[in-house]
């Protein structure tokens, strides 16, 4: 199975044109605060252009129903990434894939969810997370691996996790916010030589 590869916390045309040339399955744009936080209206105007193939997902942490229903109006992504614990409380539009995220050391819920993305405690930080508890999550469910990755551990960690994806965003910046073509370009090689 050809593993899937998603370059997240995008908020530039560039970054944009740059995961999908490189190969991307899916792009991530951020509506948490964060330096990579981007409007409902600027996510579609970064996504326009992205072929019908790529995913196109919307990051959140603790979103208000207000900003949900604002991002699935205005922008309207094929999947929804936000905290586990968030879901209990929000009204997510049927239509809307949810990937919900668990953190290592967290509380996990039973059963696990179908597809779930796994990361270090805390997002967008480039905090590692724990190998050996994502890949025993991996052999129970779809996980995608977030946290730390970049182009020269992303080979180890598909090794030790066996993950269905990968996650990277400050693993290829050359600034916070601002992605780098080269080194999402040598990201997607790296995972894909590595699956």
């Amino acid at each position: 199975m050809n593993l899937w590869v998603k370059i997240c916390g995008l908020t530039t045309e560039a970054g944009v044109e740059a995961a999908i040339e490189a190969g991307a399955d899916a792009i991530g744009f951020v509506f948490a605060p964060s330096k990579r936080r981007v409007t409902a209206q600027r996510a579609a105007e970064l996504a326009r252009n992205a072929p019908g193939h790529i995913t196109r997902v919307a990051v959140m942490l603790h979103p208000t129903q207000a900003l949900l229903d604002d991002v699935w109006s205005v922008f309207r992504p094929d999947v929804l990434q936000t905290d586990f614990a968030d879901l209990a409380a929000l009204a997510v539009p049927e239509e809307w894939t949810v990937m919900p995220v668990l953190r290592a050391g967290g509380e996990l819920p039973l059963p696990l969810p179908r597809r779930l993305l796994f990361e270090g405690p805390s997002s967008g930080s480039g905090q590692t997370a724990d190998w050996q508890a994502a890949a025993a999550l991996a052999r129970q469910s779809e996980l995608v691996l977030a946290g730390g990755l970049n182009p020269d551990n992303v080979g180890a960690a598909i090794a030790a996790v066996v993950p269905f994806g990968v996650d990277v965003s400050s693993g290829v910046e050359r600034e916070p916010g601002i992605k780098d073509a080269g080194r999402i370009r040598d990201f997607v090689r790296a995972a894909r030589a590595g699956n």
